[in-house]
């Protein structure tokens, strides 16, 4: 019996992978394929793609291995999978067989859906993106689509319309819904208007608010609710909303400025996609330059500026809740601590994405 080119074993035995009967080490559960194989089965395996031409088409040769072939007994050759995914694959250059860790199983399972993600991802600037930001001055999002249709999303879009169309064109008395629906601290940490914590963040202070909060909702919106799901998406996008208007309610307690808008809740939103969406890309303009930036470096800035602007703000935050959009944002990233786990688990695919394997152009 052929010994485990990982760990020496000799406990291989017959392993059914993706309907391709294979050898695999009882010890350190890695597999071996011999040459034909790692196609069939990734083209039978729920991966996007049922016509895989994998093994002729690997990524760099990284050198000499320490292992060797399970059935030749040379040693092999690693490899990179492909480009953009750099899992490590042992390859033998005499009978073309490919060693899988236990921990690579899975990940090249995935690769034809990481390959036509990377596609996604990759996608060059182009010209008519780059007039759009720079009059628009509002980034455009690279990231995967969403498997489902982001119903509580464009819910949410058209509520806050609606509720912007009812008092700016007097169908409903902008005073009245100031006074009553508007948030106000000071009646707020007095214990009055408690449903304003909920109604404050589905109104907005002009046309330009409107549209500004709607835009990042509608970029980041329909990816967490993929990942999180409908009643998940909503129950989250209120605590964060909730977790924000606490926030500048304890830096204002007696601050009689009404208080609207979604920013607060959307900065919770930030948060979480800054967490499970590493490989995305958001583009900034900087004077006519565009230029693709991961999350981190886009809502640092973002952060950076709120910072700023609460620290050069006057009594009345300068007409901006500066403290709600770090409360909002804080609550996002530990919400979505809190849950990573569970989220990755649930979406396989974008938890590989998230792994340091992949790489993205930027």
């Amino acid at each position: 019996m052929k010994n485990c080119p990982n760990c020496a074993s000799v406990s291989m035995g017959k392993y059914e992978f993706h309907q391709q009967e294979v050898d695999k080490c009882q010890e350190c559960h890695g597999i071996w394929l011999e040459l034909g194989e790692l196609d069939s089965a990734l083209s039978i395996a729920d991966n996007d793609n049922d016509q895989v031409y994998l093994e002729e088409t690997l990524g760099d040769k990284l050198g000499a291995s320490k292992r060797h072939c399970h059935v030749c007994d040379q040693g092999l050759t690693r490899y990179h999978l492909m480009s953009g995914f750099e899992v490590e694959v042992d390859t033998c250059s005499s009978c073309s067989g490919v060693w899988l860790d236990n921990e690579e199983i899975e990940k090249v399972t995935q690769s034809p859906a990481i390959a036509q993600a990377l596609l996604e991802l990759d996608k060059p600037i182009q010209k008519r993106t780059w007039l759009f930001q720079f009059l628009s001055q509002m980034p455009i999002e690279y990231n995967l689509k969403p498997k489902t249709t982001p119903w509580v999303t464009y819910s949410l879009l058209l509520l806050n319309l609606l509720i912007f169309i009812s008092y700016s064109t007097g169908l409903v008395g902008e005073s009245f819904a100031y006074n009553n629906f508007a948030l106000h601290s000071d009646q707020v940490s007095h214990g009055h208007q408690l449903w304003t914590l909920l109604t404050h963040m589905y109104m907005h202070g002009g046309v330009m608010h409107l549209i500004g909060n709607m835009y990042f909702l509608y970029i980041i919106g329909d990816n967490l609710e993929d990942a999180l799901g409908r009643g998940k998406f909503i129950l989250y996008y209120t605590l964060c909303g909730l977790a924000a208007a606490a926030a500048q309610i304890l830096a204002e307690p007696d601050s009689f400025v009404p208080m609207v808008g979604a920013s607060g809740a959307i900065a919770g939103l930030f948060g979480m996609y800054l967490l499970w969406f590493r490989h995305a890309s958001l583009t900034l303009m900087i004077v006519v330059y565009q230029k693709k930036v991961s999350p981190l470096v886009f809502f640092a800035i973002w952060l950076g500026i709120n910072v700023i602007g609460l620290y050069f703000a006057d009594e009345s935050g300068g007409g901006v809740a500066y403290w709600a959009h770090i409360g909002g944002f804080i609550a996002g990233l530990v919400i979505g601590l809190l849950i990573k786990k569970q989220v990755f688990s649930t979406n396989p695919l974008l938890a590989i994405l998230n792994s340091n394997e992949v790489k993205i152009k930027r």
